[in-house]
């Protein structure tokens, strides 16, 4: 596959409400994931744990850029079987109603027709948006059950905002059934810019607002640690998460400069001088 450049940046914050942060994501170019937990003191942070676990093996061994809804199918299969076991034991250690789970969107690259491409993917309601001339779009369709509504024409979707079900999710991995995931194939064209996050941004912000923070913020990891901290200073009633990531350009390059990009990162901190 070609050497692609990417820049990114990621922010998670436990928010005003809740006390244990049960987001997670990954930023492993070229596999980034948001993963949102669920279950409270059922191990929701375990669960999106699992997930970024599975995904950070999945970059560290390398995939076959062909197979790539195969390879996300497979590693997502892997996710279930561990949160399914995870679950069991808890259960057999007298906990008989123990149930946690997660969703997860997911972004990396893979080839097609001989060309880089973006594959997205997601199971539940964390969301991938692409960004391209100025426009934010939201890609990836929520599994949840305001979403249905939505499309079955009974609320509007800022009636979704309020509604009572917002945060049912029709699909999650590590529920009773096999969750099936939707699959996005973009050209890197298309998406200058990627933005994946978990709904305690887009439950707290609204997509204008995500767009405007996308188009002013020319560094990924400031356009991250602001949309965050927007859904934070809106009320912060959810774990807030969000990983933002700009496609360069193609480079010749076959080695990606992740110890720059860690570096840049560090200074940027103040970590380094």
């Amino acid at each position: 596959m070609k050497a692609v450049e990417l820049h990114h940046g990621s922010a998670t914050d436990v928010g005003l409400v809740r006390e244990v942060n049960e987001d997670a994501f990954l930023c492993a170019p070229p596999v980034f994931v948001v993963a949102d937990g669920m279950g409270g003191h059922d191990g929701g942070d375990v669960a999106s744990a699992i997930v970024i676990e599975e995904f950070a093996r999945l970059a560290g061994a390398g995939y076959d850029p062909d197979r790539g809804p195969e390879v996300v199918a497979e590693t997502l299969e892997a996710c279930q079987r561990r949160i399914e076991a995870y679950a069991a034991q808890q259960r057999a250690a007298g906990l008989p109603d123990f149930q946690s789970g997660t969703t997860a969107v997911v972004a990396l690259l893979v080839e097609a027709e001989g060309e880089p491409r973006w594959l997205l993917a997601n199971v539940g309601d964390s969301r991938a948006y692409r960004f391209a001339h100025g426009r934010l779009e939201q890609v990836s369709v929520d599994h949840s059950v305001v979403q249905e509504l939505i499309d079955a024409g009974t609320i509007t979707a800022q009636d979704a905002a309020s509604h009572p079900a917002r945060h049912i999710v029709t699909r999650a991995l590590g529920g009773q059934e096999r969750p099936v995931a939707d699959y996005f194939l973009l050209p890197l064209g298309a998406a200058e810019r990627l933005v994946l996050c978990s709904d305690g941004v887009t439950g707290m912000i609204d997509d204008e607002e995500l767009g405007r923070i996308a188009a002013a913020a020319a560094d990924p990891r400031d356009a991250a640690d602001q949309m965050v901290a927007a859904a934070v200073a809106a009320g912060g009633q959810d774990n807030a998460t969000a990983v933002v990531v700009d496609v360069v350009g193609l480079v010749h390059d076959p080695v990606y400069d992740s110890a720059r990009q860690r570096a840049s990162l560090e200074q940027k901190l103040g970590a380094l001088p």
